[in-house]
């Protein structure tokens, strides 16, 4: 077994990893030291389903994080890492809230082990279609840290990758939690995925008990080709039982998610997509909700990307506004 790399591992599902971009402190006798993140601002009118925002200025997701490594010898590798959102709007209230905060240990053949805030397995399969800076999936943060289906809180987990050849290699991800606040038990996930000549395919199953019964969620899917290189095109499916809180913070017993999203990146640094994303209450046959965005991103120059998108909401059965959003924007790598 051989682990790809922590950049390959673990960010390449974003679209620019904040360490492409980090500025190193420190790199000397195995011990390196960086600091990165980014800040965007937006103008429009931007939010989630449920919402109802008015035209304004706003940020994205900016972050600031820190990042160490360390070599300790026989292949073994130490890192630690820090990482937490901004908020430099709204008069600086909250500026900042943990995103991160882990020490991880790689080893070229026994794997990668990491304790604490991290993004889960789950997510590594999930996340496929994640990727726009402005419009993505609500879905995957519903309740994100407890159920760990994106960025888990107090998790420790398990990777490792199977390289067969130079265009095959087979990934495995295991995920626990202890219990957590509000009455979420003990929970792990699983997640095993394949990489075939440029095609990935995965599976991820996500359970524990909370106070309304067992929250699970088999996941399943799909992509092709490099976000920002040429034609890239994901799809996601997921079957939950209480995993889902809808805008009217209402638990859906069981529900189905549906994620989708094309995209090409063209050699000038202009990247153009289109996704699309539903969640449906199996229970009762209702769409909580379903929407699609047109969407560019432009790399204007090496750490500097403008963005634009426009995400119309297709319809649903609650009793929520229909509401598009639409943003322009900047965000800045340091």
């Amino acid at each position: 077994m051989k682990i790809k790399s922590l950049a390959i591992a673990v960010a390449s599902t974003f679209i620019a990893s904040t360490s492409a971009f980090a500025a190193q402190v420190y790199s000397g006798d195995g011990t390196s030291l960086a600091v990165g993140g980014y800040v965007d601002v937006g103008v429009g009118k931007y939010g989630s389903y449920g919402d109802d925002p008015e035209t304004q200025v706003h940020q994205v997701s900016p972050r600031l994080n820190v990042e160490g490594k360390k070599e300790i010898g026989d292949g073994v590798t130490v890192d630690a890492k820090g990482e937490w959102s901004l908020n430099y709007l709204d008069g600086g209230d909250n500026s900042f809230a943990t995103r991160l905060g882990y020490i991880g240990v790689t080893h070229e053949k026994a794997g990668r082990a990491v304790v604490g805030t991290q993004w889960s397995p789950y997510y590594d399969v999930g996340g496929v279609a994640d990727l726009p800076i402005a419009f993505a999936n609500d879905f995957l943060y519903s309740d994100q840290y407890n159920l760990g289906s994106a960025r888990a809180e107090k998790m420790v987990s398990y990777r490792n990758t199977l390289v067969v050849s130079s265009d095959i290699s087979l990934n495995i991800g295991l995920g626990w939690q202890g219990k957590q606040k509000n009455n979420y038990d003990t929970r792990g996930q699983i997640a095993v995925s394949g990489d075939f000549a440029g095609v990935g395919v995965g599976y991820t199953y996500n359970g524990g008990d909370v106070d309304s019964g067992k929250a699970e969620s088999h996941l399943v899917s799909v992509n092709y080709g490099s976000y920002g290189k040429g034609l890239y095109l994901a799809g996601v499916m997921g079957k939950n039982e209480h995993f889902f809180t809808n805008a009217n913070k209402e638990l859906l017993a069981e529900s189905y998610q549906y994620e989708a999203l094309l995209a090409f990146g063209l050699a000038n640094g202009l990247n153009l997509s289109v996704n699309y994303e539903s969640v449906e209450d199996d229970k009762d046959s209702k769409t909580q909700y379903s929407q699609s965005a047109l969407q560019a991103e432009y790399t204007v120059a090496s750490g500097l990307m403008v963005f634009a998108g426009y995400q119309f909401d297709l319809g649903n059965d609650l009793d929520i506004k229909e509401e598009d959003f639409y943003t322009a924007g900047v965000r800045y790598f340091f």
